[in-house]
């Protein structure tokens, strides 16, 4: 919990002495924007409501209350309840994901994630990967006129940087470059 707490604190208020202290493995991303202050900001908003839940994690139909409904508004629509009786086959799924080339499943990744499915990276509880996250949100700024930065820290490189494309994606960044 004080992985989180230290990442709230940061998304708050940005990185402490204490931080600066700490050697950490940070990971730079780079993007354009029209108005990349605003792009951190309503990126930092998404977060913060998100690690504001970790301790008492809402169900899914709480989220769209919750978050900014610009966020909401940009996912994916979530895909529609399978038929009774059919369910989804994770098997088949996988073994067409393995089987792509790497241009392929970057394509397949691109593009609006649903709410449940960028939300799954966060989640605490048996359902999600948030015990298990790969990132944490450390420092963000704009650097020039139309770019900007969000740096985070890791678990070492690569790493599962999904989420956090496309929570800059959703919060209006484009042209993603990654490097420490």
């Amino acid at each position: 919990m004080e992985i989180i707490k230290g990442e709230l604190r940061r998304l708050r208020y940005g990185p402490g002495s204490d931080d600066r202290r700490q050697r950490r493995f940070l990971v730079r991303v780079r993007f354009t924007a029209e108005d990349p202050a605003r792009v951190v900001a309503d990126a930092r908003a998404v977060l913060t409501t998100v690690v504001e839940r970790m301790a008492d994690w809402p169900t899914l139909g709480r989220w769209p209350e919750l978050l900014p409904a610009w966020f909401v508004q940009r996912c994916a629509p979530e895909p529609a309840d399978p038929e009774p009786g059919l369910s989804f086959d994770a098997g088949a799924w996988l073994r067409k994901w393995q089987s792509m080339t790497p241009d392929q499943k970057a394509d397949f990744s691109k593009g609006p994630w649903t709410l449940s499915g960028w939300l799954y990276y966060f989640d605490p509880t048996e359902e999600g990967m948030g015990d298990d996250r790969s990132w944490w949100w450390w420092d963000a700024g704009a650097d020039e006129l139309g770019n900007g930065w969000v740096e985070v820290a890791t678990t070492g490189w690569p790493f599962g940087s999904g989420s956090l494309s496309w929570l800059i994606e959703a919060s209006g960044g484009g042209d993603l470059a990654y490097g420490a």
